[in-house]
């Protein structure tokens, strides 16, 4: 049996729940701010609550840790986790730097390499699935352009919770990332340089202190353009847009549902893709994820690195108010 362990109980509690039903794994330990929500975590999945990340990460049996707190402390769970020997699945953006990218990719190689990726879960959408076949396979042509938007619709997570007292809050690498990895995983290409501008009119007057709105544009050395929105101001229900045109096709993802063009020909209507545009869960990736620690499938971090480091060249871009090239770790 894997032993698991997961920090943090928001999302968490599905990687949690998905270690306690995988056959393969035992969920060992939990650990939460919030010491009541631990135990009755541990009390309906088993498992021990941890006084802290010590306790899990003392203990020989526990091979795996899943790190599901606060964005900024991803970073430093996720290495202290590799330098003792762990496998580590992170929520979210894995890190908020390309130096903190450069000093995971440094402590993962030392530690012998093991398992570690990040919870980005649009990746298991059967609609997005599809797609990333479709596009390998030429049926939408040469992608020429990539439009996503992440529309939050939840301004009260960051005007009364924990992001807005998170310093250096970022909602390209909170939320946008989702969008960037997904330009990133359909097309199979990573950008070279990005653009970005933001406001925050819809926190104004609010605690909140940083852009709730920012919109990148992403170059890449094929030609191909990407335009990603983090836009957590937004009036309406949550969801996730997306927009890929290929020379062939066009694919329109939205509250309207799923829609594939294959002709300019007006009197041709779009084709309607019954392909749900969610995953089924949240911990949906954690099977793929003891694949890479049982060996069935292989172990790699590059592109999880890779898209820190694009969103964070955003959040610079944004910043310096000019074109950024982009630096991988």
């Amino acid at each position: 049996m894997i032993g698991a362990a997961v920090i943090g109980l928001g999302v968490g509690e599905a990687h949690a729940r998905a270690y306690a039903n995988d056959p393969r794994s035992e969920l060992r330990w939990v650990y939460d701010l919030d010491v009541e929500r631990a135990r009755a975590v541990a009390d309906e999945l088993g498992g021990r609550v941890a006084g802290s990340l010590d306790d899990v990460l003392a203990d020989g049996e526990t091979a795996v840790v899943s790190v599901a707190s606060f964005d900024d402390a991803h970073f430093e769970q996720a290495i202290a986790s590799l330098e003792a020997r762990k496998h580590v699945f992170v929520e979210k953006p894995l890190c908020r730097s390309v130096d903190e990218a450069r000093a995971l990719k440094e402590t993962w190689e030392r530690a012998d390499r093991p398992a570690l990726a990040s919870n980005l879960v649009l990746r298991a959408a059967p609609l997005f699935e599809w797609l990333r076949g479709a596009v390998a396979a030429g049926e939408l042509g040469i992608p020429y352009a990539f439009d996503g938007d992440y529309l939050y619709g939840r301004l009260h997570k960051i005007v009364e919770g924990w992001r807005g007292r998170v310093d250096g809050y970022s909602v390209m690498l909170g939320g946008g990332v989702h969008l960037v990895d997904l330009m990133l995983w359909l097309t199979g290409q990573r950008p070279i340089r990005v653009t970005a501008t933001g406001n925050r009119i819809s926190t104004e007057g609010t605690p909140f202190r940083y852009d709730d709105f920012v919109a990148a544009t992403f170059e890449f050395d094929s030609g191909l353009v990407g335009r990603v929105t983090a836009n957590y101001g937004s009036v309406n229900v949550h969801q996730h847009v997306v927009r890929l045109f290929g020379t062939k096709a066009s694919l329109v993802s939205d509250d309207a549902g799923a829609r594939l063009w294959e002709s300019r020909d007006p009197a041709i209507p779009a084709q309607r893709l019954d392909l749900a545009q969610l995953p089924p869960g949240k911990g949906v990736l954690v099977p793929a994820f003891l694949d890479q620690v049982d060996g069935t499938s292989p172990r790699g971090a590059g592109h999880e690195l890779d898209l820190v480091c694009a969103c964070a060249a955003a959040d610079r871009a944004l910043t310096e108010r000019e074109q950024i090239v982009i630096e991988y770790a």
